[in-house]
């Protein structure tokens, strides 16, 4: 891979099931296991693929207008069967609404394709998620 291709994160441990997320431009973010406010690992992955999708679609529609309320919400269903903990039926909802007019009334129109194109070609999160890509798991020499 490539400088232009990689992306990476670093985690360092903070307490007991606790961390703190270090990017690469020096933003932080800490996250645990749930008994706190902090949010926990599924829930960020929850974050991720709504907030991909939030940002490909703002860029659609803001194209031609911006809109006046934007909002999502995701949820999905924890389960444990023989293929291990996983999520199912993760469902992300758009909330938008438009300004009065003709561009927001393109901008209502083109919202299902915009929808579309981010699920089906553009968010990185999402089609990683679709498609699967494996995760390989190393011990540091």
């Amino acid at each position: 891979m490539t400088a232009d291709t990689e992306r990476s994160v670093e985690l360092s441990r903070t307490g007991k099931a606790a961390f703190r997320a270090t990017n690469v431009r020096g933003g932080t973010l800490d996250f645990g296991e749930g008994n706190d406010a902090d949010f926990t690992p599924v829930e960020l992955l929850l974050v991720a693929i709504a907030g991909c999708s939030a940002i490909d679609v703002d860029y659609l529609v803001g194209k031609r207008v911006e809109p006046s309320s934007f909002d999502l919400s995701i949820r999905a269903d924890k389960i444990r069967d023989d293929l291990g903990n996983r999520l199912t039926d993760i469902r992300l909802t758009f909330d938008l609404t438009f300004p009065g007019g003709a561009e927001g009334d393109h901008a209502k129109e083109i919202l299902p394709r915009a929808v579309a194109q981010s699920h089906d070609r553009l968010c990185t999160v999402t089609r990683t998620v679709v498609v699967g890509t494996p995760v390989e798991s190393v011990i540091a020499d």
